[in-house]
């Protein structure tokens, strides 16, 4: 007889269970809890494996290297093989012939041998748990048989959560690999658009640099791309499974744009409530991107400047020094050389920056390649539209051609977006263009550019009312929806231009 108040319940086992976090050493503290139990001895957890058909003791507590080394099953072998092939707890005693004492006890015959399923939500079977019970009266061994069946529940639900832990790792890890190879894909350089000779010679210079770990200046108007070549150097580098990290230094004010980079430690400043990374702790062993970086305050230049030299820097509010392993790629539209001379950039930073140059040339000094980054815009917007949108007009692709673009690559990413949106038959024409556009070119009339598979697949009256119905949704645009306006424009009256209107339901 023993006393039950002195030994740790089920509830103490399953609190033990949810304090602790490492699996193994969660089945060590409760082993240990079992094996303290008054007539319980060497408690054991065996998991098995349906591959080889082994069953190992995984965890123990009391047993010696020689019982743990003999103590070995196969599935339907001994009482621990036929729990986990039947699923059901069995109790033995040391003296039945069933009893292969695998831990060679020197006195079998005084034990009961009691040995519970591990078993996870849908039945599966995964292991055993077992103890030896000293020689006890019937109610006091049922209730140990109890007990050891639901600390192993417990470790049923344990070894779960664990695999699903584990199984979800597995799937995160691998969407971050295909992320990255996506990432990679994307930015690759050979993904950069564009055949002018100027864009020939950006690709030459990527080409040599990305595979080293030196800095590199980017400069050229606002909208050329310089981030994205700065992602196709990153990506094409030996740092392209590590961060990539941008920030506009022009975005933020000093005080932030310092936290932002380097971090701050608690109580730094009003609000600094917990100590928190900069940008170039955050891209430890990839690439930090520094966009408008003249516009870099005289006090943030000097920290920056003893990164670029000694590749450490202090958390805003700290005194440990960090050491960082970045690589620093910046970008800016600005005339440096004359920030230098007026004051405003520091000529030891401007060095330490421009070490390898690549100047990006505006969109109006490539125009070849003006529709060849229009159709690729037009594939990436187009595709998912329906019908999808799969060409531009000849008059529309003229007047892009003919703009001078001043801002360049974005301006022209965002004109295809927009038109995109509204055109309606899959082909992209002049007045589904922005105003500004339009409005710089002498009359281009109307845009009837139809192919001639496209007139032999219709009737000549549905022709004519689509060349009328785009006649009509240009005037009214032109003149900002005013039917008089309109109607004087393309020579009819007032009456005729309503009759239109309400037959193609223009708004």
């Amino acid at each position: 007889m023993f006393d039950d108040r002195a030994a740790p319940s089920g509830r103490e086992l399953s609190a033990a269970l949810a304090e602790r976090m490492e699996l193994r050493t969660v089945f060590d503290g409760v082993l240990r809890m079992l094996a303290e139990r008054p007539g319980v001895a060497n408690p054991y957890l065996t998991l098995a494996d349906p591959h080889t058909g082994e069953i190992r003791i995984e965890e123990s507590a009391g047993l010696t290297p020689e019982q743990l080394r003999t103590s070995y099953h196969r599935f339907g072998e001994g009482i621990v093989g036929q729990v986990i092939e039947s699923g059901q707890t069995c109790v033995v005693h040391g003296s039945s012939p069933t009893f292969l004492n695998r831990l060679r006890r020197s006195e079998p015959e005084g034990i009961s041998f009691v040995c519970a399923p591990v078993k996870l939500s849908g039945g599966q079977v995964v292991g055993t748990l077992s103890v030896d019970r000293e020689a006890a009266e019937p109610r006091d061994l049922q209730v140990d048989v109890e007990l050891v069946e639901v600390v192993a529940e417990l470790f049923g639900r344990a070894i779960e959560l664990r695999r699903a832990a584990v199984d979800q790792r597995r799937r995160t890890e691998a969407e971050n690999r295909r992320l990255r190879a996506e990432l990679r894909e994307r930015f690759h350089i050979a993904n950069l658009v564009g055949t002018d000779k100027s864009m020939l010679a950006v690709y030459d210079k990527v080409a040599r640099v990305a595979p080293s770990n030196t800095t590199v200046l980017l400069r050229g108007e606002s909208g050329t791309g310089k981030e994205l070549v700065a992602r196709a150097i990153h990506f094409a580098s030996n740092r392209a499974a590590a961060p990539f990290v941008a920030i506009n230094c022009a975005a933020l004010p000093e005080a932030m744009l310092e936290s932002e980079l380097f971090g701050h430690e608690r109580g730094a400043f009003t609000g600094a409530v917990a100590a928190r990374k900069g940008r170039f702790e955050l891209a430890s062993g990839g690439s930090v991107f520094l966009d408008e970086i003249g516009e870099l305050s005289p006090t943030t230049q000097v920290k920056l400047l003893r990164v670029l030299q000694e590749r450490s820097f202090e958390r805003l509010g700290g005194t440990k020094t960090i050491v960082c392993d970045v690589r620093v790629l910046a970008a800016t539209h600005a005339n440096l050389e004359q920030s230098i001379a007026d004051g405003r950039f520091r000529e030891d930073l401007y060095y330490r920056l421009n070490v390898f140059d690549i100047v990006l040339p505006a969109l109006r000094d490539r125009r070849s390649d003006i529709l060849e980054l229009a159709n690729f815009f037009v594939d990436r917007y187009g595709r998912d539209c329906r019908p999808p949108v799969t060409r531009i007009s000849r008059k529309a692709a003229e007047l892009l051609r003919t703009w001078d673009w001043p801002g360049n690559v974005r301006e022209l990413q965002n004109c295809i977006e927009r038109a995109v949106l509204l055109t309606t038959e899959g082909v992209i024409r002049v007045e589904h263009l922005p105003p500004t556009l339009r409005g710089h070119a002498p009359e281009l009339g109307v845009d009837d550019d139809t192919r001639g598979a496209e007139l032999g697949e219709t009737t000549l009256d549905a022709a004519l009312e689509a060349v009328e119905l785009r006649m009509l949704a240009a005037a009214l645009e032109t003149h900002g929806g005013n039917r008089a306006a309109a109607a004087r424009a393309l020579g009819i009256s007032e009456r005729r231009m309503g009759l239109r209107v309400r037959k193609y339901k223009l708004d």
